[in-house]
Formats: structure tokens, sequence, C-alpha cells
């Protein structure tokens, strides 16, 4: 059986040609500022019209759910777009909420049978989630995913937006 890889990179994700990407939207779907402005500037109105689609078909996206839309004019071919927690000190369940985003993004990669797949640091800019314990979350969650799942993913990235995140991921990836 083929390998998992885990990769770190730092860099801007809507670069990234891979098969797809992950958003870290708000439960609108309708584009914000960080991550998820970037992602439907760099894609274009295509995104967004699928972003619509979907809340009209469904409403709003839960905190830790996930849906896929296409990836416009990114090099990725699809955006999954994941809804993280709020930090409110980890006693609302956020870490709970966190794994989730990751988990549901991975599901719905595997059955889209897609090999690659990169996340951003989910909840750790203007939803306050701590970087250290957010990195922790998302390691864990995909090892614990590509353990218990038999995937077609191939390749996992996490996509550091900054050097400190980068350095983090990296402590907790070599154990």
């Amino acid at each position: 059986m083929e390998q998992t890889k885990i990769e770190i990179q730092q860099g801007d994700i809507t670069k990234l040609d891979v098969d797809a990407i992950v958003n870290a939207a708000n439960s609108s779907l309708l584009g914000g500022g960080g991550v998820d402005g970037a992602i439907h500037r760099a894609g274009g109105p295509a995104i967004l019209a699928e972003c619509k689609k979907i809340v009209a078909r469904q409403g709003s996206c839960p905190t830790g759910e996930a849906v896929i839309t296409t990836g416009g004019k990114l090099p990725a071919r699809y955006v999954i777009h994941t809804v993280g927690p709020v930090w409110h000190g980890g006693e609302q369940d956020e870490p709970q909420q966190l794994a989730n985003c990751y988990r549901n993004s991975l599901r719905i990669a595997t059955e889209k049978q897609l090999k690659s797949i990169a996340f951003p640091n989910i909840s750790t800019g203007v939803y306050g989630y701590p970087k250290e314990k957010a990195a922790k979350v998302a390691v864990q969650a995909v090892n614990d995913f590509i353990r218990d799942n038999d995937t077609s993913l191939r390749q996992v990235i996490f996509v550091c937006f900054d050097a400190e995140n980068l350095r983090l991921y990296e402590k907790i990836l070599k154990g």
C-alpha cells in the first residue's frame, strides 16, 4: 500500500498545484479576510458562485463541517471550504471542532479520489486559536485519518503563512 506523505511548507496556498486546497472559510461561505479572501480573489467568481449555490441548498456551513467547490482560476482543481472554531479558551469543544475541520476535509478529498491536499493554519488568524494548540490538533487529526481510513491521498501539505507556524509544525512532526 502506498504511503501518504505529510509535508510542511511556508508560502501562499493559492499558488499550489494540488488536487485541492482547503479554505478556512466563515459559515456564510461568501468570502472574508485572511486566507479566505485570498482564495476567493485568486480563484475568481466561479468559487463564490458555487458557494452561493451550496448556501441556497443547505444554508450556512456549520463549524467543523466542509464543502467542496471548483478551484476556479487557482492551480488547484478544487477548494474544500471548512469552518474553523472561534477560540473561547478551549472549554467549548474547540479542539474537537478543529479536528473535525481536518477530518471532514480529508473525507471529502477521499470521496473524490483526490491524491493531494493542502491545508492552511485553520482558525489561527482572526478566530484566535493558539497556533501551537492548533498545530497539534491538525497533525493529530491528519495522522489519525490516514491511519484509520483507506484513502486515495498520497500527499498532505500543511502550508504555513508565517515562520512561527512553520517552526511549530516542524517540531510537532519530528515528534
